[in-house]
């Protein structure tokens, strides 16, 4: 673990948390191992489901401690399945957790934003930054304005150009903004004139259960029996990852009898998916729904493969999914319907191979070509060693303490 010079004491503000499946638990109580007195703003889980988690609702578990974290709940409007309902879950949050913030007793050194979507989730951290006259250091993983136009939001809207004013004021407002892509930074700098804050890009890690060990354990058996390949893909389901693209894959590939898909997640979109694959009558896929994460490592290891895939959008392609770098640690090879910095990824490392996003056939060919040519266990070894020499966890957290010190210095 990364040694440190000081103990700070640290506000997270992000909208999701733990048992919300995202990395920032992790970071968090990663944090607080190291000596840190962390304490998490954050809402009420309904991610991806959309519904508060009943053990949460009425007032229950506003303050926690988890495996030495504090954590501080707002009252927010579960997310639902609609444009309106999610806009509420968004406005709420932001409302609820900024008013929270003016209370917050403890007397943090720097705040920490974990910054997904929607950006406006930054504004309690600002909030606190201002009445305490603390820095601020804003971690950015999902960019804005650009992720409404992967939503469907025209950038000549309203809607658009208003949130594009409070996402440079958000951006602007941090002290130091760290960025999990390099084309990030291109964007922020080009896009949104955002050239006097420190910024400095710093990618994702993956989380311990996920890296694989010099003997591996065997994975689960794959309920499709009898396949010699399988490809997975894990995580949310949703308008953005285009999981259609793999469901129309696997119906390509369906007279291959030795190829086995599995679908590990929840969302948006999995309904819409499951009634494509019942469409297309395809019995070489699995849905397999949410599962807890600590039943990844075992999917991950069925794999001989891992499937990324994204919406085809310009500024989506800027993005490096977070499953990346778990795909990497567990050294699986990954095959991607996906363009630019992920595609990037795939190809420098050669840990597998990448068409355009949405294109099906041509995923399709790639999933036939991995079967046939053998080199399986050499892109395994080359993703197992770019994770390592890039993306490790320890290279994460020295960085980022080392941010926060000289912003709480």
């Amino acid at each position: 673990m990364t040694p440190r010079t000081r103990s700070l004491k640290i506000l997270v503000v992000c909208q999701y948390y733990y048992p919300e499946p995202f990395r920032v638990s992790d970071i968090c109580e990663s944090l607080a191992m190291m000596g840190h007195d962390v304490t998490v703003l954050t809402g009420l889980p309904n991610y991806p489901e959309g519904r508060v988690l009943p053990e949460y609702r009425h007032g229950k578990r506003r303050t926690e401690s988890l495996n030495g974290v504090n954590i501080v709940r707002c009252l927010e409007i579960g997310r639902g399945r609609s444009r309106v309902r999610l806009f509420m879950n968004y406005l709420s949050f932001a409302i609820s957790a900024t008013l929270t913030a003016s209370f917050i007793r403890k007397n943090c050194d720097v705040v920490f934003v974990n910054q997904l979507s929607p950006v406006l989730m930054s504004i309690p951290g600002i909030a606190y930054k201002n009445q305490h006259h603390k820095k601020m250091l804003l971690y950015c993983l999902d960019l804005w304005p650009a992720s409404l136009s992967a939503g469907g939001i025209s950038e000549d809207s309203s809607v658009y150009r208003l949130l594009r004013i409070v996402s440079r004021w958000i951006y602007r407002s941090a002290d130091t903004v760290l960025v999990t892509s390099s084309m990030f930074q291109d964007y922020l700098e080009s896009k949104l004139d955002i050239k006097d804050v420190n910024m400095r890009h710093v990618p994702q890690y993956a989380e311990d259960m996920f890296i694989r060990g010099d003997e591996e354990t065997s994975g689960l058996a794959s309920p499709l029996g009898g396949r010699m390949y399988n490809f997975v893909f894990a995580g949310n389901v949703g308008d953005v990852q285009s999981v259609e693209t793999i469901v129309r894959a696997a119906n390509e590939v369906r007279n291959r009898t030795d190829i086995g898909i599995h679908i590990v997640g929840d969302g948006s979109k999995l309904e819409a998916c499951r009634g494509l694959s019942n469409e297309l009558g395809l019995t070489n896929l699995v849905f397999h729904g949410r599962r807890p994460i600590e039943d990844m490592p075992g999917f991950y290891r069925m794999a001989d493969a891992m499937l990324v895939t994204m919406k085809r959008d310009e500024h989506l392609s800027y993005t490096l999914p977070g499953k990346v770098q778990s795909y990497m640690a567990a050294g699986r090879p990954i095959l991607g319907a996906i363009d630019g910095e992920t595609s990037r990824i795939i190809q420098m490392s050669g840990c597998g191979y990448a068409c355009e996003a949405e294109d099906y056939r041509d995923l399709a060919r790639l999933i036939v070509r991995f079967c046939d040519d053998g080199a399986k266990d050499q892109m395994a070894a080359n993703a197992l060693k770019f994770y390592s020499e890039h993306f490790s966890k320890e290279q994460f957290l020295s960085t980022l303490v080392e941010e926060l010190e000289k912003l709480a210095a």
